[in-house]
């Protein structure tokens, strides 16, 4: 221990081996080098390489900081994709913006109150909006809520109303706090396409639906 340093504790030490053990894979090496050793720390305890890959990728992507790749591996965000978009990753194929939204989701909830109203779900996501965009994936950004629409005669509103940078498209959120109905679908297509005939340029692709709805306690997409 002299001969090292006193900062080369037992437990510094046991993290440089663990390193070493998990970045010699093939796979890992060239990735060595993209983070800080503060970041490291926290992949440490996965084994699953491909998902240490998906958690390097997305602090390059969304430049986070060790304590949101922190949250981010505590809620198990990767283990909350679907097998297929998993699959996609591992062979470097083309991704829909659905396809890295984690399901279930996780919303913050200050409160002890678990049934609460669309209205309520809204506000929550709002009072704690950057995790929620952070949560739903790479490259979203905030447009407006309760979005005014006019349908024939009738007023309309949207509940969120977002954008995706990387996808380049406009993206309507739904919140219902009951499980998934045939209404709910139909009622966020109209809302799409008014997006699409109203607000998206020449120049952006389709917009993008997301009904967040409520099942077993958990809200899924």
């Amino acid at each position: 221990m002299i001969e090292v340093g006193k900062k080369y504790n037992e437990r510094t030490l046991y993290r440089m081996r663990k390193f070493y053990e998990i970045f010699s894979n093939e796979k890992l090496t060239p990735l060595v080098s993209k983070l800080s050793w503060s970041h490291y720390i926290q992949l440490l305890s996965i084994s699953n390489v491909d998902e240490i890959i998906y958690y390097i990728n997305t602090v390059l992507n969304n430049n986070l900081n060790k304590r949101e790749l922190q949250d981010k591996i505590k809620n198990k965000e990767y283990g909350r994709l679907s097998e297929e978009t998993k699959n996609k990753l591992i062979e470097s194929k083309h991704l829909e913006v659905t396809d890295l939204v984690p399901n279930p989701i996780k919303i913050k909830n200050n409160s002890s109150n678990e049934n609460v109203t669309e209205y309520a779900l809204k506000q929550l996501i709002l009072n704690n909006l950057d995790h929620f965009l952070s949560e739903i994936g790479f490259g979203f950004t905030y447009v407006g809520n309760e979005f005014k629409i006019k349908l024939d005669d009738k007023y309309n509103y949207i509940d969120l109303l977002l954008s995706n940078i990387e996808y380049n498209c406009y993206v309507v959120v739904e919140l219902k706090v009951t499980e998934l109905k045939k209404e709910h679908i139909e009622q966020i297509q109209v809302y799409m396409n008014y997006i699409d005939n109203n607000l998206k340029k020449v120049n952006q692709n389709k917009t993008i639906g997301i009904i967040i709805c409520k099942r077993e306690n958990k809200y899924i997409i």
